[in-house]
């Protein structure tokens, strides 16, 4: 008899995960993002980043947002992933979470903070990093899932699909 928990092959994938939040005035409809002056991924962005050793995904979007706004949320709401390759077989994941529930005073740690709508954002008046107007889609439709970036084609863009 064959034993199902013996593996021919090793099926673990290396992975880096991080986080990413929506946070929303419910009044204004605006949006809260920062200007990143990171050179990987500069531009306008939502706050979020990596989840620590031992930390829960949903821990994580709590610290990064008082870290990094200043503002305390409350009931975040999964909403979707991004991933990508990243080379050597691993994988970049970013978890998806968007709130309207919020406190506090806003305090920049790590680039200029502002509220802005869909439309100033997607205005093409700010720089965006890559994918970033894509990631829209994942927020604000609940029939999709994933935004996944596969390989790169011959011009060196990665193939983008929703799931």
């Amino acid at each position: 008899m064959v034993n199902p928990n013996t593996h021919t092959h090793d099926r673990t994938t290396p992975v880096e995960l991080t986080n990413m939040i929506m946070i929303e005035n419910a009044t204004t409809g605006q949006l809260l993002v920062q200007h990143r002056v990171k050179d990987a991924w500069s531009g306008l962005a939502f706050p979020g980043g990596h989840i620590e050793p031992g930390e829960t995904v949903t821990a994580s979007v709590y610290r990064e947002a008082l870290e990094e706004t200043g503002l305390v949320i409350a009931h975040p709401q999964f909403v979707g992933i991004k991933e990508w390759p990243i080379g050597d077989g691993a994988r970049y994941i970013v978890f998806l979470y968007k709130t309207t529930e919020y406190q506090g005073e806003l305090q920049a740690r790590e680039g200029a903070l502002r509220w802005l709508t869909r439309a100033e954002i997607l205005s093409g008046d700010y720089e965006l990093p890559n994918t970033f107007a894509e990631m829209f889609q994942v927020f604000d439709d609940t029939t999709v899932n994933e935004l996944a970036l596969g390989v790169q084609d011959a011009q060196g863009q990665r193939v983008i699909r929703w799931e």
